[in-house]
């Protein structure tokens, strides 16, 4: 990790340089019952914090993730069906299931080093209670041949699919915030105190450049993560993303994304496309030496030019484009650096 930056600046305005920045109580459903019967207690839906806590609590051994089901409900797998009644408890909506994540991690580190094949890219799907992993279009038939031989001596915990396109950090040369040889999309501005950043992605600010109109590189992390920090010298820096309809978005700070979450995404290639969270923790081979880790998946497009570009839910921050497969005509798999690494890392504060 690079030290924290000390810097003085002024900042740009995300508009401008990337055109890119883009309870109250629920009852439980129950069924009436008889008349002469007392009300039955209702439980309050649990959240998507409340969920990550329980999954902490649980452990890796006890639990194979949490996701958001197509009704709105946290769901909490567990292995143990003397946990459901705990995850009931809070709201949240009990799946047993199979595989922990515990077993879910040992098929991820197999495939990392036991397969380590360029233009691959895993993480663990809480609904399938499975490690998926992607295998993009350079991956050969003897290469294929090498995931599946290691997919199967965990029983059915991976799953492997063919994704369109190739896994590449959505890098070029054009307009947006530029750097001597290429361009990427600035994400989200912050500041620490009184003084103004940009934050992308780590590949754009990798080699610590100078941004035409920007400023210079104040700290830069990749492979490993993927997170750049520009000290902005414009004098302009309104907390919103780039909406490409003639408005923005407010951003108000930073979270962490959960597993069937709808998210939009902020380019300056492609502008403004949405989907949602497939899956988290996700390692990605760029080939060269070039993997990162603890990535955000999503099945929103993206394209060139498009890397360091704002991911956010409402008002929320919550990841910087890293790269991806496929584009924004017939779809792919997009990967995004978790915004709140690198806030809670220097000190930033989105707002």
């Amino acid at each position: 990790m690079k030290a924290r930056p000390s810097v003085s600046s002024r900042v740009i305005s995300r508009g401008r340089i990337a055109a890119a920045l883009a309870t109250g109580l629920v009852a439980a459903a129950l069924a009436s019952p008889a008349a002469t019967a007392a009300p039955a207690p209702t439980a309050e839906r649990a959240t998507p914090a409340t969920a990550r806590a329980l999954e902490a609590d649980l452990g890796a051994t006890q639990t194979g993730g949490a996701y958001q089901n197509d009704s709105g409900r946290m769901v909490v797998t567990v292995t143990d069906r003397a946990d459901a009644a705990k995850v009931r408890a809070t709201g949240a909506v009990a799946k047993v299931v199979e595989h922990s994540k515990a077993d879910l991690a040992k098929a991820a580190k197999a495939v990392e080093h036991d397969a380590d094949i360029k233009g691959t890219a895993w993480s663990v799907d809480p609904v399938s209670n499975q490690l998926s992993v992607k295998a993009d279009s350079t991956v050969d038939a003897r290469e294929m041949a090498k995931l599946r031989r290691v997919a199967d001596r965990f029983d059915g915990a991976v799953s492997i699919e063919r994704t369109r396109g190739e896994f590449s950090k959505l890098v070029r040369g054009g307009d947006a915030i530029y750097a001597p040889s290429w361009r990427c999309s600035a994400g989200f501005n912050a500041r620490i105190g009184s003084t103004y950043y940009v934050i992308t992605a780590g590949h754009c600010t990798d080699g610590y450049p100078y941004w035409s109109g920007v400023g210079p590189t104040a700290a830069s992390s990749f492979p490993g993560n993927d997170y750049g920090v520009i000290r902005n010298d414009s004098g302009s820096h309104p907390g919103v993303v780039n909406l490409y309809n003639g408005s923005t978005r407010d951003i108000t700070g930073v979270g962490n994304a959960y597993v069937g979450q709808s998210v939009l995404r902020s380019g300056s290639t492609t502008g403004l496309h949405g989907g949602s969270v497939t899956g988290l923790n996700a390692t990605v081979n760029y080939g060269g030496g070039d993997v990162v880790y603890g990535m955000i998946q999503t099945n929103v497009c993206a394209e060139p030019g498009d890397s360091g570009g704002a991911l956010f839910s409402g008002n929320t921050a919550l990841g910087l484009t890293s790269g991806g497969s496929g584009n924004c005509t017939y779809g792919g798999t997009t990967f995004f650096q978790p915004v709140t690494e690198v806030t809670n890392r220097y000190g930033l504060v989105v707002y």
